[in-house]
């Protein structure tokens, strides 16, 4: 039977530590893979969009989406959420660049395959991909009261402010 005389380095022992800790985010982090897409870490985007429903990751829908939805903050599905013209253009800029189809790509694409770049929908819940993926739930599900609707992303998917819709 050998013995160790002396215990393993504190790098070793750090190193192996990072790398069980590592597999679990990694895996979430691939290229289009699972459900994963950044989260929104904006403080204004999460306040103002936030304040009455999920802070949508940006890279769910493509530009020309936050450009029209932007467009139009009087009429947002029925509701004003109307800002003054910096933080429009802010919160624009931001939802834009981290769009599916620029600097989220490597999250959207995989949701966004098959939009139409001429006229993108407004809503997620109008994405190809994203009826595919939830074909299976009646119509009384999405009535629920814990439920209320399809854009209550967090009412089934638990991390979804992380921008985790894997469960």
């Amino acid at each position: 039977m050998t013995r160790f005389t002396t215990p393993p380095s504190p790098a070793l022992f750090l190193g192996l530590l990072v790398a069980v800790f590592s597999i679990p985010l990694l895996k979430n982090a691939q290229a289009g893979g699972g459900h994963t897409f950044p989260p929104v870490i904006d403080r204004l985007v999460k306040a103002e969009c936030g304040a009455c429903h999920l802070a949508f990751p940006p890279s769910m829908l493509p530009a020309a989406s936050w450009r029209r939805l932007l467009g139009d903050l009087r009429n947002h599905f029925g509701d004003d959420a109307s800002v003054d013209a910096g933080t429009a253009t802010r919160i624009g800029d931001y939802l834009v660049a981290n769009a599916g189809d620029s600097g989220g790509q490597r999250y959207g694409s995989r949701l966004l395959r098959g939009v139409s770049t001429v006229n993108p929908p407004l809503r997620i819940t109008e994405l190809p991909k994203w009826q595919q993926e939830h074909r299976k739930v009646s119509e009384r599900e999405w009535r629920q009261k814990n439920v209320r609707g399809k854009a209550n992303c967090p009412a089934c998917h638990a991390d979804a402010e992380r921008g985790r819709f894997d469960d």
